[in-house]
């Protein structure tokens, strides 16, 4: 059995196509789980419509994403889960395209599809039916052949993107690879693997509450010994609205959990001998980093701090992560690239 969990929050511009999406999966036995984080719109509307499917779990206050996820996943049983978010459409063979995908790879903790952009079409709630129903909305905006991810990779600063962002998709990542993590808009995990690379009961970090959840993991995974593999027979769509490039008109909230999280992220990670072999374009990167927060936002510098604050808590995790790893930093030196970096499964190198 594969488990889906989803986590919404004000979802309910994706809802119908991402759910219609999930009834039209060609293997049979998904258990879905969704957990709402106090939406104000109406997505609970439209949860309350498929409460005699599947299972929801309305919480009184907003949780986090990683916080969501968790409890999902805690109340799902099955071998695999594929964490997903609302505003992805899955292809109608994407979960059986990735069970097929790790057969023979026991190593394997993480597998993901192709990403492509979705721009979903404007519709108004009261034209929203229940999925699976006739009056159900056709329409599923406009699925484009932009990538949006293709599995993510970490730059020379510690910086982690989604490999093949923003290219148009001629067929350039249409290799079957290991890749250094997926993103976490739609990954399918072993539960196996799930169990080992949590962490003081969580499988990914709630204090990062959301954004970037799904780097640390990676690199957590990675120090573990576990693979990640990316197969371009999955295809989703996704809409992506936090980009690097549209910082500035992203809302506060946002950008404060990214730079936040970023810090956290290494802080549990990284050693001293990556961060010294690492060191100037690192350096370089949380310079600018300050630099923008004392000289354009000064709402950022609580961000940047905040690591100080959860000193402890930091500390606790990263002796267990640690105490847990089996990779050595020299053979983990070699992802880190300005230039996404995969590994053909039968052994050559990109």
């Amino acid at each position: 059995m594969v488990s889906v969990t989803i986590v919404t929050w004000n979802s309910e511009q994706y809802l119908s196509e991402c759910f219609a999406s999930l009834l039209q999966q060609d293997y049979p036995e998904l258990e879905v789980t969704i957990v709402d984080n106090a939406s104000t719109d109406g997505t609970r509307a439209l949860l309350r419509s498929v409460e005699s499917r599947w299972r929801v779990i309305y919480n009184e206050a907003n949780v986090g994403f990683a916080a969501g996820q968790n409890q999902a996943i805690q109340a799902s049983s099955g071998d695999w889960v594929l964490c997903l978010n609302a505003d992805v459409i899955l292809s109608p063979d994407f979960v059986s395209r990735l069970l097929t995908a790790v057969e023979g790879h026991p190593y394997v903790g993480a597998v993901c599809g192709k990403l492509l952009r979705w721009d979903p079409a404007p519709q108004h709630a009261q034209n929203r039916g229940v999925p699976g129903t006739p009056n159900a909305p056709a329409a599923e905006g406009h699925k484009t052949n932009i990538i949006d991810s293709t599995g993510i990779y970490f730059t020379r600063n510690m910086r982690h993107l989604d490999r093949g962002a923003e290219e148009t998709d001629h067929g350039q990542f249409d290799r079957v690879q290991y890749v250094f993590g997926a993103s976490g808009a739609a990954a399918m995990f072993r539960r196996r693997f799930i169990k080992a690379v949590s962490v003081e009961g969580q499988f990914f970090d709630e204090e990062f509450f959301a954004f970037r959840e799904d780097g640390d993991l990676a690199w957590r995974a990675q120090l573990m010994g576990w693979k990640c593999l990316y197969t371009p027979a999955a295809v989703a769509w996704h809409v992506r609205r936090v980009t690097p490039e549209r910082r500035a008109k992203l809302p506060l909230v946002i950008n404060w959990h990214s730079v936040k999280n970023r810090f956290l992220m290494r802080g549990k990670n990284a050693s001293g001998w990556l961060c010294w072999r690492l060191f100037f374009p690192v350096a370089w990167r949380d310079l600018m980093t300050l630099g923008y927060a004392f000289l354009r936002d000064w709402r950022m510098i609580s961000a940047v701090f905040y690591p100080l604050r959860a000193f402890g808590s930091i500390r606790r995790k990263r002796k267990i992560i640690q105490r847990h790893r089996r990779v050595d930093d020299r053979d983990l030196l070699w992802w880190f690239c300005n230039r996404p970096r995969a590994v053909d499964v039968e052994g050559s190198s990109q």
